[in-house]
């Protein structure tokens, strides 16, 4: 298992598809000083790591990662969510969500663990069975799962490939052994009609989405459909905040605006 810096920085260099030459021009260096950190013939200061990790893009988690590696001690801290400290989050958050009401809103962590939602969830997660509806709730498994929202979603291949490869980015970007075990789980969940979880199935309807790929659920027998965002925070500089994202699923049609509505969440 590598344990040095050097050939960190290097994997995570490489897996940015970039050159020595370019990080150095990003970072305000020189190729072989880069080239020198990572064979180990130069050690890195500490200031040197982390705008090295900045101009990779790597997760403030994996920061951390690279300080120690590097001699360093770690500087973004990781503190619960449900610390003192985090209060005036947690209130901006609960904020947001109350606001988006009667529309659906929630918050998940980096594994897709939900930390908070709005009663517009709740609308949708109605009837679930139990088993997936005890803490900690993880947004991928009940939307993929054959007992949870996937039945009742319409166009479900389409849906659940977005889905896939959304985590499959997210795998490549960030070294999360949880993330890929739950990427394994709900790849291999069956799909209702396809004897090949993998298949793609019958391409979607271009016409049934003129400007982004709608979420369609059916809600007792109310078609509705979504088109879903994600916020994330602009610069964190504590682990939970730099993996908490804020999704909100937007009416797609005014008959589920109505409908959303009409139920008084």
């Amino acid at each position: 298992m590598t344990t040095s810096v050097g050939p960190l920085l290097r994997s995570w260099r490489e897996r940015r598809g970039i050159s020595q030459l370019e990080l150095a021009g990003r970072a305000d260096s020189s190729a072989r000083h880069i080239s020198f950190v990572e064979t180990g013939r130069s050690r890195p200061s500490e200031e040197m790591v982390v705008r090295l990790a900045e101009r990779l893009d790597v997760p403030v988690r994996e920061r951390n990662a690279l300080l120690l590696a590097a001699g360093y001690a770690p500087r973004y801290p990781h503190t619960p969510l449900d610390a003192p400290q985090m209060a005036a989050l947690r209130e901006g958050l609960d904020r947001i969500l109350a606001a988006y009401e009667p529309y659906p809103a929630l918050v998940v962590d980096g594994t897709y663990t939900v930390v908070a939602a709005n009663r517009g969830i709740a609308v949708l997660l109605d009837g679930l069975p139990e088993h997936l509806l005890a803490p900690p709730l993880n947004a991928m498994r009940i939307t993929l799962h054959p007992q949870g929202l996937a039945p009742r979603i319409q166009n479900l291949v389409e849906w659940r490939g977005h889905l896939l490869a959304q985590m499959e980015r997210q795998v490549a970007l960030a070294r999360s052994e949880p993330l890929r075990a739950l990427y394994e789980e709900v790849a291999a969940y069956p799909v209702a009609g396809h004897s090949d979880p993998m298949d793609p199935g019958d391409p979607a309807d271009p016409a049934a989405a003129p400007f982004a790929l709608p979420l369609r659920i059916v809600h007792e027998g109310q078609p509705l459909s979504f088109v879903s965002t994600i916020a994330t925070f602009n610069t964190p500089m504590d682990v939970t905040v730099a993996e908490l994202a804020i999704e909100t699923l937007l009416p797609a049609d005014p008959a589920t605006a109505k409908y959303l509505r009409s139920l008084g969440t």
